[in-house]
């Protein structure tokens, strides 16, 4: 990992598509509810929060885990959020 801005911008570049890939899927399904659609919007919203409020906790002994943690949950976190919206369909 180069260092932690670099942390900080993927976790609000890659929630950022997440949710950007939720609207265009409600633009193109007008027709349909979008209860579980705004759902997975608020569970990516709460995602960055939970993140970025663990990578400015600076109590962590050893950063280099720390942040490879918090990079490994950010990914398992959108993997999930992708397939639910995939599921949308």
């Amino acid at each position: 990992m180069a260092n932690v801005r670099d942390l900080k911008k993927d976790i609000n570049y890659v929630l950022g598509d997440i949710i950007e890939a939720v609207y265009v899927w409600e633009y193109a399904n007008t027709n349909k509810d979008t209860k579980q659609s705004e759902a997975i919007i608020d569970e990516a919203i709460e995602t960055f929060d939970a993140l970025i409020a663990k990578i400015n906790d600076k109590s962590a002994e050893n950063k280099k885990a720390h942040f490879k943690g918090i990079s490994a949950e950010l990914e398992e976190k959108c993997r999930a959020l992708i397939e639910k919206i995939n599921k949308l369909g």
